[in-house]
């Protein structure tokens, strides 16, 4: 990115022009709301100029009728010469002094060219970022102003979702939601603890959707190539205690019946299985709240399960059965039913 600094300096009857990088020495009038009318037509300047290879620096001193003293140091790069008229216009900072009296403006305007200096620097994700919001701001915000007033009032999802926290896998690009339609937690492998014991930051998250906002439907959507699942799928014991540890020992239930039912398979297909039994074993752990259990019980709150293979780009999704699984809580297991295949 090229910067340059142009500064206009309004002087009685001589306007001085010149690409500078200014700084305002001293105490001066040019901090106050405005300039004395007077003193811009009896200023006494006086300067000095010295140039080193090709910094060029200024020093000005005005003496104005009130005897305050102003003093502006100018240290400018020589630019060479043919300069084209639109590398002129795309300088991105002006600051004008008038004596007219508004003081000092600044406008900032930011340029990038396309030069390899420019393409690694950390703002350039910002600079995107930014017109990725411009973009979403004016296509989208302002097409549908109506519907962003009514969400400003409140929100009402139908839909919790429970997601990992993957950023392949942004279950609102994926799926398709739109604001206002979805309450999403995201965390490592898409666990839910149980309610008895486990990290409390997804528990809150639940109870918020499911009690004050009364969600119908709970889908806890994995995917492929986990790395939360294939963390827990190679975990020792007695690996000495983390964070990542202490909160994917959520999923130890799913990492055991994996390796009693699939001990046959490779690592990865172990990993693969794992990631599907860890949901079911989420939307169990879901009915251990006793605020979920009850809802779900009364047909107002619906489980379901989702699994995304980003690699073929395909979903499954699954509803748990609660009349079923009732019955199956003496011999263990799962009971699910509309499974789906989207491909």
């Amino acid at each position: 990115m090229k910067v340059v600094l142009r500064s206009v300096l309004l002087l009685p009857k001589q306007p001085f022009l010149r690409s500078a990088t200014v700084s305002v020495l001293g105490s001066s009038p040019v901090c106050k709301p405005e300039f004395p009318r007077s003193a811009a037509s009896t200023s006494t300047v006086s300067g000095s100029k010295v140039k080193v290879s090709e910094i060029e620096q200024t020093q000005l001193g005005f003496l104005n009728s009130s005897k305050t003293d102003i003093f502006l140091r100018l240290q400018t790069s020589v630019q060479p010469s043919g300069l084209s008229p639109r590398d002129k216009i795309n300088l991105p900072l002006r600051l004008k002094a008038s004596r007219d009296g508004v003081g000092l403006v600044q406008e900032t305007i930011q340029t990038k060219e396309n030069t390899p200096m420019s393409i690694n620097k950390p703002d350039d994700s910002f600079r995107e970022m930014r017109n990725r919001f411009l973009r979403f701001k004016k296509e989208k915000y302002l097409v549908n102003l109506e519907c962003y007033k009514e969400l400003a009032q409140a929100q009402a999802p139908k839909f919790l979702v429970i997601s990992c926290a993957d950023s392949r896998v942004c279950p609102s690009y994926i799926l398709g939601f739109q604001p206002g339609e979805a309450f999403i937690i995201r965390n490592v492998a898409n666990f839910v603890p149980p309610f008895e014991n486990g990290p409390c930051e997804t528990n809150a998250a639940l109870e918020f959707s499911v009690n004050d906002l009364q969600v119908e439907n709970i889908l806890v959507t994995g995917h492929s190539c986990c790395g939360g699942i294939r963390a827990l799928m190679s975990m020792d014991d007695e690996e000495k205690s983390s964070f990542i540890k202490n909160w994917i020992k959520v999923g130890k239930a799913a990492k055991s019946t994996t390796k009693a039912t699939a001990s046959n398979l490779s690592f990865d297909q172990q990993c693969k299985h794992c990631e599907k039994e860890s949901i079911n074993n989420s939307l169990m752990n879901l009915l251990t709240y006793p605020w979920v259990k009850e809802r779900v019980a009364k047909g107002l709150l619906s489980l379901h399960g989702g699994y995304y293979d980003f690699v073929d780009c395909t979903y499954e999704k699954w509803t748990l059965d609660y009349l079923k699984n009732i019955q199956k809580q003496e011999t263990g297991g799962y009971a699910i039913k509309n499974r789906e295949f989207w491909s």
